[in-house]
């Protein structure tokens, strides 16, 4: 430990005001193994930066609905010699990648935002269509920009399986697309800003800038693959398909009458 790591050294009230967390759950998750356990100094027991580091991380595990499990297997991986600027690149690719955070209401606020009765079956497709979600508490998260649009797909009688099918295709392909841009940010982005000694503040302002630019290029390229592949469904049909004599003369094709 530096000189000036040591003289930042925290004690255990002054690090549970700091962070937000109970006596109890510091001591807790020092003895999962989650928080290396506190420096000794002499009787006493302090704590750094990499004590804040990772009880932060903890923290937005739990807030994203992690179970204490998962947050062991996640912390496992975490080299036992990363950084607290390491840790706290973690957080900030746990962040939410959309402005709008959700709105929580009982169901019948929801059914009085919505103007109508909501039967499971409407449940099940908004929530498949990610725009209405039971939580724990037996509320629900509603976007309120997409409930208008979810809605609208109720009453076009949008089948709940289909929603349900194009969740799990959005999930699948999101998980992957979300590994790759993560590798690509902690092998080409993170060691750069690293090496510069940039703060983790700065790198949360990289990355919240990045956000809006990820989406609108994601967006662009489902629009462009999407149009992409109907002109090739469409050129297919017509190399499949016959020619009828009583449609009349094709393109490139001369009447018998004038040959």
């Amino acid at each position: 430990m530096t000189q000036s790591e040591a003289s930042e050294l925290l004690t255990l009230d002054e690090l549970t005001t700091r962070i937000g967390m109970s006596v109890r759950n510091v001591r807790f998750y020092t003895s999962k193994g989650l928080v290396p356990p506190p420096v000794r100094r002499g009787r006493s027991g302090y704590y750094g930066t990499d004590h804040v580091a990772r009880l932060e991380l903890v923290q937005e595990l739990q807030g994203h609905g992690f179970t204490l499990a998962a947050i062991e297997k996640y912390v496992a991986a975490i080299p036992a010699d990363a950084t607290p600027e390491d840790i706290a690149l973690h957080r900030t690719m746990l962040a939410p990648w959309q402005a709008d955070q959700p709105d929580e209401m009982t169901l019948s606020e929801l059914e009085r935002r919505a103007g109508r009765t909501l039967a499971e079956d409407d449940l099940a497709t908004l929530s498949a269509l990610g725009i209405v979600v039971r939580n724990r508490r037996g509320r629900y998260e509603v976007s309120l920009p997409q409930l208008s649009v979810g809605l609208g797909l109720l009453d076009l009688g949008f089948p709940t399986e289909a929603a349900v099918a194009a969740a799990g295709v959005y999930a699948e392909h999101g998980r992957a697309l979300a590994r790759e841009l993560n590798e690509l940010f902690r092998t080409m982005v993170w060691p750069v800003y690293k090496e510069a000694g940039t703060s983790p503040e700065r790198i949360q302002e990289v990355v919240e800038r990045l956000k809006p630019l990820s989406i609108a290029s994601l967006v662009t390229a489902y629009e462009t693959a999407m149009d992409d592949l109907k002109r090739e469904r469409i050129a297919e049909r017509a190399r499949r398909a016959d020619p009828d004599p009583d449609d009349g003369p094709h393109d490139g094709q001369v009447p018998r009458e004038a040959s």
